[in-house]
């Protein structure tokens, strides 16, 4: 039976089809259809609005207007696409996962305690030091920093950094190391990893260009 009430009501000249709108519907009363989002049917509706702050089109509103009466009994029995997908162990088309990244790790060991100072990985490689915390911290680690690269890592505030210089400096004079990358945190007891460094580097008596990059506590690139 048809009365007057509110029903949600979609500006298709303003909605885009991203679907932003169809998790925060209970009544699951909206599907995207030809790339717009579209009311399954009136008496799924039940006028509240809830989509209608999420949308970032703004093409949601309700109106006043003549429509079939909400049926909560038939929302209940309604089948959305989401659990019948689950039901037949597909994702629904609204379910997105993050893609899979691939580590970009070449070689192990990788702590400074453990590797080998003429490990082959150290040969005619780009070197990256880094600060132990940095990839927990700076969630495109790999992406960003790791790819191509030799990496060793170490904390110079609770490791043995006598022992750190002296393995540096004899990897730095037995690999023909291109380069060196140091990352290491912001907070002050991380930057004795680029000073132990540069200690190494001109203790070995090498010339190898140094660059340092500080990640800041909230995981962002300082420089």
């Amino acid at each position: 039976m048809k009365t007057v009430r509110n029903v949600i009501k979609i500006d298709e000249e303003k909605c885009d089809g991203c679907g932003v709108c169809i998790p925060t519907c209970p009544e699951q009363s909206l599907k995207i259809v030809n790339g717009k989002a579209r009311l399954v049917s009136e008496t799924y509706c039940d006028g509240l609005g809830a989509c209608i702050d999420v949308c970032p089109q703004g093409a949601i509103t309700v109106e006043e207007r003549e429509a079939e009466e909400s049926d909560e009994e038939a929302v209940r029995q309604h089948p959305t696409e989401r659990s019948m997908a689950l039901m037949h162990g597909r994702a629904p088309a609204d379910m997105s996962y993050p893609p899979v990244i691939s580590s970009a790790l070449s070689h192990w060991p990788i702590q400074l305690m453990l590797v080998h100072p003429r490990a082959p990985f150290f040969e005619d490689a780009d070197l990256m030091v880094v600060a132990d915390c940095v990839p927990f911290a700076y969630a495109n680690f790999h992406q960003d920093f790791l790819k191509g690269k030799s990496v060793v890592i170490g904390c110079p505030k609770f490791d043995d950094t006598q022992s750190y210089e002296k393995k540096l400096t004899e990897l730095f004079r037995q690999s023909n190391v291109r380069c060196v990358t140091v990352v290491n945190m912001e907070v002050p007891c991380c930057y004795g990893l680029h000073f132990l460094v540069q200690s190494a580097l001109q203790v070995s008596g090498k010339n190898i260009p140094i660059e340092q990059v500080t990640i800041s506590v909230k995981g962002e690139r300082k420089r």
